[in-house]
C-alpha cells in the first residue's frame, strides 16, 4: 500500500513538473513573441506550441490587444500624414499673398506721407517681414518632417562644415565678430545627404548670430563631434532643454520664429546622429554628433 501510495505521489510529481515547464516555456513563448510583435511592423500574431487551454487563451487575449494596438497606430500614423500635408499646403498656400502684400508694401514707400504714415508703414513691414519668415519655416519644417528619403553621398563633413562657415562670413563680420575656428586635420566621411548637413549647420549658425553677444567658436573633433558656442546677455531666460521644440524662442527674439534649431534636430536623428544643448556659465554649446 505504501509502495502505491508513493508511486502515486511520485507520478503527481512528474506531471506537476513536467506541466510547469510546459507553462514556463508558454510564458517565454509569449513574452518574446510579444516583444518581437510590438517592435516589428508586422500583421502576425502571437502563435505558440502549447497546448494547454489557458495559456492558448492569454496568447489569443494578447492577440486581440494586437490588432487593436495596430488599428490604433495606423489611425495615429494616418492622422499624423494628414496634419503634415495640411501645414504644408496652408504655409505654402500663405506664401503667395505675402509676397503679394510685400510687393504693395514696395509701392507704398514711394507715395508721399506724413511721417507718422511713414513709421506706421515700417511697423506694418517688419511684422509682415516676421510672418512671411515664420510661414517659410513653418513650410521647411513641414517638408522636413515629412521627408522619408535622403539623396545619399559619401561626404568630407570638413568641408561641408568649411563651406557653411563661409556663406555667413558677411554676416559675421558685419556684427563684428571674430570666429574661433577649429576643423581637425583629419577628414572625416560619412554617407549621407549635403543639403540636410548643410541647413543643420546653417540653422545653428543662424541661431549663434542671432543671440551672440560678439563671439562665435565652431569646433571639430576626430570624431565628428562639432560644436558651436557662443555668450549671450540673454541665457539666464533660456532653458537649454526646449532650445529645440517647436515655437520655442527667447523672449527678446522677436524676429525668431523658433523652428530653426527644430529643424536641425529633426535633420539629425533622421542621419541617425544627436544634437544636445548646455549652458555653461555665459555660454550657450550645442554640440552635434555624426
Amino acid at each position: 500500500m505504501i509502495y502505491i501510495i508513493c508511486a502515486v505521489f511520485a507520478f503527481a510529481a512528474v506531471f506537476l513538473a513536467v506541466k510547469c515547464f510546459l507553462m514556463k516555456r508558454s510564458a517565454r513563448e509569449i513574452r518574446e513573441k510579444m516583444a518581437e510583435k510590438l517592435s516589428e511592423d508586422t500583421n502576425t500574431l502571437i502563435d505558440i506550441s502549447s497546448a494547454d487551454k489557458d495559456m492558448r487563451g492569454l496568447a489569443a487575449a494578447l492577440n486581440d490587444e494586437l490588432v487593436k494596438l495596430r488599428e490604433e497606430r495606423r489611425l495615429c500614423r494616418q492622422g499624423d500624414t494628414e496634419l503634415k500635408d495640411a501645414v504644408t499646403n496652408i504655409s505654402h498656400d500663405l506664401r503667395t499673398p505675402l509676397t503679394a502684400i510685400c510687393g504693395y508694401l514696395d509701392l507704398l514707400e514711394r507715395e508721399e506721407m506724413s511721417g507718422a504714415a511713414r513709421q506706421y508703414l515700417e511697423q506694418i513691414e517688419n511684422r509682415t517681414e516676421v510672418m512671411k519668415q515664420l510661414t517659410e519655416e513653418l513650410f521647411r519644417y513641414s517638408v522636413v518632417a515629412a521627408a522619408k528619403e535622403f539623396k545619399l553621398e559619401r561626404l568630407c563633413v570638413n568641408d561641408v562644415l568649411e563651406e557653411s562657415i563661409a556663406t555667413f562670413y558677411g554676416a559675421i563680420s558685419q556684427q563684428g565678430i571674430t570666429p574661433e575656428i577649429t576643423i581637425t586635420e583629419q577628414r572625416i566621411d560619412r554617407i549621407t545627404d549635403r543639403s540636410a548637413l548643410t541647413r543643420v549647420f546653417g540653422n545653428i549658425i543662424t541661431n549663434a548670430l542671432k543671440y551672440s553677444s560678439g563671439d562665435l567658436i565652431v569646433d571639430m573633433t576626430g570624431d565628428c563631434t562639432i560644436t558651436f558656442a557662443n555668450s549671450s546677455d540673454n541665457l539666464g531666460k533660456i532653458s537649454a532643454e526646449r532650445l529645440f521644440d517647436r515655437f520655442y524662442t527667447v523672449e527678446t527674439g522677436s524676429n525668431s520664429t523658433g523652428l530653426g534649431l527644430s529643424i536641425a534636430k529633426l535633420l539629425v536623428e533622421q542621419m541617425n546622429g544627436t544634437i544636445s544643448a548646455e549652458i555653461r556659465g555665459d555660454k550657450l554649446f550645442i554640440t552635434v554628433k555624426l
